[in-house]
């Protein structure tokens, strides 16, 4: 009878092996495989091998680094804009508009937007005003369907050759230089304006004020 109890309590070794082998598939590492091909890796029984370098992926890194890339670079020219001196890019003050005949008696508007000065033409002369508020400065509209401009800001108005004649304008807005190229076009110069500052004299007589026709 102690014959086969001493045999069934004697451990296997076949068994022991089997249990061995078993624990070590247990530890054994499960998931993604490691990047990389360490020794480290290699000897505790991991998997060195990278992701599958499929089209996706490289795909993928090449929209990260374009993206990284990008970011620098912004960066970059944002660091060096900060050294660079602030300009303003204004339109030049002097220019020519054409002929005196271009030009139908009434405002003409088409440079308002460009070089902000409208051309007037009356039966004897042609003159320039820019187109500026005596007020705060803003540029008032002309209203063809009443024969005067005004000033969307504050309500002063103006009659068609730019003399003030209601709300809080002081005075007439300006005129700007104006004299005859060489090849008969004409030349307006806005860095020269002439006034009719309030209870002084006139200046819109003055020559170069005004083209005679």
């Amino acid at each position: 009878m102690a014959g086969p109890e001493t045999d069934s309590a004697k451990p296997k070794p076949d068994a022991a092996k089997t249990s061995a082998a078993g624990g070590g598939d247990a530890t054994r590492y499960v998931g993604t495989p490691a990047v990389g091909t360490s020794k480290a890796a290699a000897s505790a029984g991991l998997a060195t091998v990278g992701p599958e370098a499929s089209r996706v992926n490289e795909r993928r890194r090449r929209l990260v680094w374009v993206a990284v890339t990008g970011f620098l670079g912004a960066w970059f020219i944002a660091f060096l804009r900060f050294f660079l001196p602030r300009t303003l890019f204004e339109p030049p003050t002097v220019f020519k508009i054409g002929y005196a005949s271009d030009y139908a008696l009434g405002v003409d508007t088409k440079w308002q937007q460009k070089y902000r000065i409208w051309v007037d033409r009356t039966p004897d002369r042609v003159f320039v005003i820019y187109a500026r508020c005596t007020h705060l400065g803003c540029t008032p509209d002309w209203k063809a369907s009443e024969n005067k401009f005004k000033c969307p800001c504050h309500g002063s108005g103006y009659d068609s050759e730019g003399v003030n004649f209601e709300g809080p304008a002081p005075r007439p807005m300006d005129r700007a230089h104006v004299e005859l190229a060489p090849d008969g076009q004409i030349i307006v110069d806005t860095s020269r304006l002439y006034q009719w500052p309030k209870g002084q004299p006139s200046h819109f007589s003055d020559p170069g004020s005004f083209l005679q026709v």
